[in-house]
């Protein structure tokens, strides 16, 4: 798959398909974070003209994604693509640590307490791209409170042999401001992190305090976005 980092974890996702070109290659991968997506990597002329025919094929819910700037040029030459989205790629390559010892209670949960996550998510992050039973949402995280509620939750979603992926991280309204989710993105992250090569999320530019917490706990951040057809 080469060296692009976003080709290669999209084709090692459970029933990617790949195509190339001289110039240009993409994968297409359903329900990857969520989205039906077209990951590119290549020149903007090539892949524009290798969309333009994969599109018919793999249907109009597939999304062309990647660099931002890669996708807006690609988007410049297929004028029947808009650009929809633009997100944060965050990721780390070396261990957070530093989970305080009163925090002890940071856990991978039970299959049957994914009830109280899918509850916790409808009321705190209802547009979580994460959520339990969806396609490649391998396992949550969480912390409970004294009175022994759910409150705060992340998952394990996404994430291939080499690239560890968290997605649906959320904190109960009424306990946000302690850094909750902060210290349970320092367990999660350092847990996926073992034998790969790093840790990735994706967030919202309009999330300025998501986007502030993960940067203090030493994830970069590249820019990425997604396109659709008109």
């Amino acid at each position: 798959m080469g060296d692009d980092l976003f080709v290669r974890w999209a084709a090692a996702a459970d029933g990617a398909r790949v195509w190339r070109l001289p110039g240009a290659t993409v994968v297409a991968c359903a329900a990857l974070a969520h989205w039906d997506r077209l990951v590119m990597s290549g020149d903007p002329d090539a892949l524009a003209g290798l969309v333009r025919e994969l599109l018919p094929e793999v249907g109009p819910t597939f999304r062309p994604f990647g660099p931002e700037e890669l996708v807006a040029a690609v988007v410049e030459r297929a004028p029947e693509l808009e650009v929809s989205a633009h997100f944060a790629w965050m990721e780390i390559t070396e261990p957070i640590g530093g989970v305080p010892a009163d925090r002890a209670e940071c856990g991978w949960l039970a299959e049957d307490e994914w009830g109280e996550v899918a509850a916790l998510l409808a009321a705190s992050f209802p547009d979580s791209y994460a959520r339990p039973g969806e396609p490649g949402v391998r396992r949550w995280a969480g912390i409970r409170g004294a009175d022994g509620r759910l409150v705060a939750v992340a998952a394990d979603a996404w994430s291939t042999e080499a690239i560890g992926f968290l997605a649906g991280v959320t904190t109960r309204p009424d306990a946000r401001g302690r850094g909750l989710a902060a210290d349970l993105c320092r367990f999660a992250a350092d847990e996926l992190l073992v034998g790969r090569e790093r840790v990735a999320l994706l967030a919202d530019y309009s999330n300025v305090a998501a986007l502030r917490t993960y940067q203090k706990l030493g994830f970069g951040m590249r820019r990425v976005a997604a396109a659709r057809q008109r």
